[in-house]
């Protein structure tokens, strides 16, 4: 359904660091990559994007920082959803909610949350059972 995300941030260095660790368990790597911004993905093909330039549809209020979003990975396993976590907190991101599954979701739902450096809420999630 969707074909790509893209998400403003503060400093792409920092950010390109920080997500190609946590996205490695995944299976994802860095893809494209241009002056200030990057597209993470597999297959060659980027689905995850992030850069500092700022947004046409953004306000004067809005900004990395200041409009945080959620966006959650899908993990090919439970194992996997652990290891971006380790990854994530080790690449400096902040605990948000540890691996566990989330029953309210539905009986499979195992995911973990942390914070990116732009404090976004991040999640890796694997909907098969264990």
């Amino acid at each position: 359904m969707i074909d790509h995300v893209v998400l403003p941030v503060e400093s792409y260095e920092k950010s390109k660091a920080f997500y190609l660790k946590v996205l490695a368990p995944l299976g994802y790597g860095l893809v494209r990559e241009y002056p200030g911004g990057g597209g993470f993905g597999k297959d060659g093909k980027p689905s995850f994007w992030i850069g500092e330039s700022r947004p046409g549809y953004w306000r004067p209020e809005h900004g990395p920082k200041k409009s945080p979003v959620h966006v959650a990975f899908t993990a090919p396993s439970r194992a996997a959803v652990r290891a971006f976590h380790a990854a994530a907190l080790e690449a400096g991101g902040t605990d948000y909610a540890a691996p566990g599954l989330w029953p309210r979701y539905h009986e499979s739902y195992y995911g973990a949350f942390v914070l990116d450096p732009d404090g976004n809420d991040v999640e890796a999630v694997s909907h098969l059972p264990e």
